[in-house]
């Protein structure tokens, strides 16, 4: 059988697309932006025309992005960024979290400031209300996912910006003068989902090139020209000052690139990954036994699935699968090495045991029925 690729959640392949655009940038453009002469100037110019090109996408102002060197320093930067600069308040964020959110939260937490963490729903869906009534006069950020990484569950953000929204006004009539933000980490969101930030009602977020066909480590945190944020690097002053260094232009350019593309094709992409997603469901259904599907079905990203094998070892699978040639996970790849159980399917109200018994699988643009059909046949004969 041919490789068959189903963990896009992980990671993306570079599209040759975005590779095109980034090439010049790795060899003969290699200039400094920072630099005065000439030809430093024009790269200059492209990364600027790269920031305009990713702030039209999400409808805001281009000083507001920050190119990051991925989704875990823009989390960083939102998190501790935000945190640093109003000493002794307090966060609320979800079970849900990646970790690049639900670490610094926690290590802020051991530091001076406090912390509340939201369960979800059964359907790994959470409250608007409940995420509203965590909030206290001390909370200054609010740090909800769009979609889970693990789960694929969409986030009411709206709803969400809504309730923070009669926060903040009642804190303006009681004259408390402490923000409330509100970030969201939409690493997994670009491909599917709309990005537009007023619509969504988000302060801060956070977008990830690997996950959408553009070079790893690379991303951007947007900020509001409100927000208050210290930075977590310190050196030349590049990106605001919220993040020295000087700029990977080639990651950048291609990272522009990768979201604008990812932005395109969205609707059509999506609806032919949810064709493949019910296929996928379908025939587990019809070959499997009594598994179950992590996640809401109706609120999901198109191209997850996530199931529970009651009775199997995850691992056993794993190794089983890749010997055949399919390549998927149990979670999160950046706790693949961990020994604990996933800290979302806890939250669901997973027990270890079904923790241990659950496969995620992610699609993407080079997935197909065919490629659908093998891999459930060959999980059934792995089980069987």
């Amino acid at each position: 059988m041919n490789n068959i690729y189903l963990d896009y959640a992980a990671a993306t392949p570079l599209d040759d697309r975005v590779f095109e655009v980034m090439s010049p940038y790795l060899s003969d453009k290699f200039y400094n932006p920072s630099a005065t002469y000439t030809a430093a100037k024009q790269v200059k110019k492209a990364l600027e025309s790269a920031r305009a090109s990713v702030a039209a996408i999400l409808g805001v102002k281009s000083p507001e992005i920050i190119f990051t060197a991925g989704g875990t320093e823009a989390n960083n930067i939102a998190l501790v960024g935000v945190l640093r600069a109003y000493p002794g308040t307090h966060i609320v964020t979800s079970a849900l979290e990646h970790d690049s959110v639900r670490a610094p939260a926690l290590a802020l937490a051991s530091n001076g400031w406090s912390h509340s963490e939201i369960l979800p729903q059964v359907d790994g869906r959470l409250d608007a209300k409940k995420i509203a009534e965590a909030v206290t006069d001390k909370t200054v950020l609010v740090s909800i996912m769009y979609a889970n990484n693990e789960i694929g569950s969409v986030q009411p953000l709206k709803q969400i910006a809504a309730e923070l929204e009669l926060i903040r006004k009642a804190r303006r009539q009681d004259k408390n003068s402490l923000p409330l933000y509100f970030h969201t980490d939409a690493a997994q969101a670009p491909n599917y989902l709309d990005l537009h930030v007023n619509r969504l009602g988000v302060d801060l977020m956070t977008l990830n090139g690997g996950k959408i066909y553009g070079p790893k480590q690379s991303g951007i945190l947007y900020v509001d020209s409100s927000v208050r944020l210290l930075p977590i690097l310190y050196g030349g002053g590049q990106e605001r000052g919220l993040r020295s260094g000087t700029e990977n232009l080639a990651s950048c350019i291609g990272f522009a690139k990768a979201l604008e593309m990812a932005q395109e094709l969205r609707f059509g992409e999506s609806a032919r990954l949810q064709k493949l997603q019910l296929l996928f469901i379908s025939l587990i259904n019809s070959k499997l036994r009594n598994v179950t599907v992590n996640g809401s079905l109706k609120f999901r990203l198109p191209n997850n699935l996530h199931i529970t094998l009651p009775g199997q070892d995850n691992e056993r699978l794993l190794f089983a699968m890749d010997e055949r040639g399919i390549q998927c996970a149990a979670g999160s790849a950046c706790n693949a090495s961990h020994e604990e159980s996933s800290h979302v399917l806890k939250a669901l109200g997973l027990t270890d045991k079904q923790a241990r018994a659950s496969l995620r699988f992610s699609c993407g643009r080079q997935t197909t029925a065919k490629n659908i059909q093998d891999t459930v046949q060959v999980l059934s004969e792995i089980v069987a």
